[in-house]
């Protein structure tokens, strides 16, 4: 059947909406990267939000039968809102990691920076330890330890600064002597920065290493910081 002239109102004004919303999501990537953080992760929000509902609305007009006719013109407005779904479909796997943002391999003993402070400036999250935040960080993330490596002392502070390179991290502080490493790891498309420690202590032959990852702004990071970690240890004893 050919497709008729006249596109019906609403397939219209479902494209208006696509468009707009694919628009926002750049919009607000701006935002929060010239700083206003706030506002831009709401805009972000309302953006994938809208997204996932006008997608559902995209589906339920290709379903009427009465909109047969323009089911090739819905689909493609309907492609508009795929790339916000996928983004909050993206935020909601981290929906049930708790609403703290400072994370550590050390429960008793984290890490302390000793440059972060200055690299951060005002405005920032503080550095202080939170015995509630590590109460709940014991319950979310129990995997998240200490990692003995069978590796010199030499070789482990080595190698660690290797792989935070490789990793994208950029190096403010370094100390052998003490076993030290400070870095901020910036975020790919909201442009977060988060300070991460690397503390290095002598364990006969071998060494043990904890890290500490802290976000500079927001309450939660749906589980950014522990992934941090994870992906941080998983390079390190890999054999490339």
């Amino acid at each position: 059947m050919n497709e008729p002239n006249k596109i019906p109102g609403l397939v219209k004004w479902v494209g208006y909406l696509a468009l707009t919303l694919l628009l926002l999501l750049p919009l607000s990537v701006l935002i929060v990267r010239s700083g206003l953080w706030q506002p831009g992760l709401l805009l972000y929000a309302v953006a994938c939000l809208g997204s996932v509902l006008l997608l559902l609305v995209s589906i339920v007009l290709l379903l009427l039968p009465r909109f047969a006719p323009w089911r090739k013109v819905i689909a493609q407005r309907g492609l508009l809102v795929l790339p916000g779904t996928l983004l909050l479909l993206a935020l909601a796997g981290g929906g049930d990691s708790p609403r703290i943002h400072d994370i550590t391999t050390d429960l008793d003993e984290p890490p302390t920076f000793t440059m972060a402070a200055q690299e951060r400036g005002t405005g920032s999250n503080s550095l202080e330890i939170d015995r509630d935040v590590i109460e709940q960080q014991r319950l979310a993330y129990p995997d998240v330890q200490t990692l003995a490596s069978p590796l010199s002392y030499t070789n482990s502070f080595s190698r660690s600064l290797q792989v935070a390179v490789d990793m994208g991290w950029e190096i403010y502080h370094q100390d052998l002597e003490i076993g030290e490493i400070e870095a901020v790891d910036t975020t790919l498309i909201m442009g977060f920065k988060d300070d991460v420690i690397i503390r290095l202590r002598r364990d006969g032959p071998g060494t043990l290493l904890d890290v500490r990852s802290v976000s500079r702004v927001g309450e939660g990071d749906l589980g950014a910081n522990a992934k941090r970690i994870r992906d941080f240890y998983a390079e390190f004893q890999s054999d490339g």
